[in-house]
């Protein structure tokens, strides 16, 4: 996060502005009975991804973060995917959402609001979310298969649940178009990306002060999911 903000004294409009900052980055490791998660994220990273939790279909999405969110993110998961994809599934979500947490800290000098709609052939999904440090998920996709592939596409909600509650964000995700469960499910991870991306960036005016009037962004533990 920032460490020290630096302007002309003389002239506290003009464009000369600079961050000295550390890297922003967090690994977090998560071990249960049932599966083992460990996940490694750079914020301001350059989209490299090395991704392997076992299920395919989960990695490809995962990819689309990094790429479109411009995330570095490494995650590597074992788990009981003998009994189904379920609890891998989840617990890569929980770990990703506790390590974007860990990385930005008080959020102090983010945009923390994002935004963004994103197509893909016929499908077309917007996604809103907030660092408020309350989490919420308001999930609208509508997906007309059961599987894509070997991938139950009731996972999905699970996963963006998972993230949105241990990363402490709100999260709205809308499906304003789309028939093709897979152009669905790719749309929205695209869109959550780049609106990810936006919310995490720096904004110069705010000088390093935490986006909030309340002069504070803590976590709550009030969980509420609305479908």
């Amino acid at each position: 996060m920032p460490t020290s903000w630096n302007q002309n004294d003389d002239d506290h409009t003009n464009s000369n502005k600079t961050w000295t900052n550390t890297r922003r980055e967090a690994q977090v490791t998560r071990k249960t009975t049932e599966t083992e998660v460990f996940a490694h994220v750079v914020l301001d990273g350059q989209g490299k991804a090395e991704i392997n939790t076992g299920i395919p279909f989960l990695d490809h999405m995962l990819c689309q973060i990094c790429s479109h969110g411009l995330l570095d993110l490494s995650i590597q998961a074992t788990g009981d995917l003998h009994i189904d994809d379920h609890h891998t599934n989840e617990d890569v979500g929980i770990t990703l959402g506790l390590a974007l947490s860990k990385a930005l800290g008080d959020k102090r000098g983010i945009q923390r609001f994002g935004h963004f709609i994103a197509p893909l052939d016929e499908a077309l999904v917007q996604v809103v979310l907030d660092f408020s440090g309350r989490p919420f998920l308001h999930y609208g996709l509508d997906i007309p298969t059961q599987r894509v592939g070997t991938f139950d596409t009731q996972l999905v909600r699970e996963f963006y649940s998972a993230v949105a509650t241990n990363g402490q964000f709100t999260l709205h995700i809308r499906q304003l178009e789309g028939i093709n469960s897979h152009h669905i499910i790719e749309a929205s991870f695209k869109a959550f990306a780049r609106a990810l991306r936006m919310a995490i960036e720096y904004d110069a005016r705010r000088m390093g002060s935490i986006p909030s009037s309340k002069g504070s962004l803590s976590q709550d533990t009030q969980v509420v999911h609305k479908d």
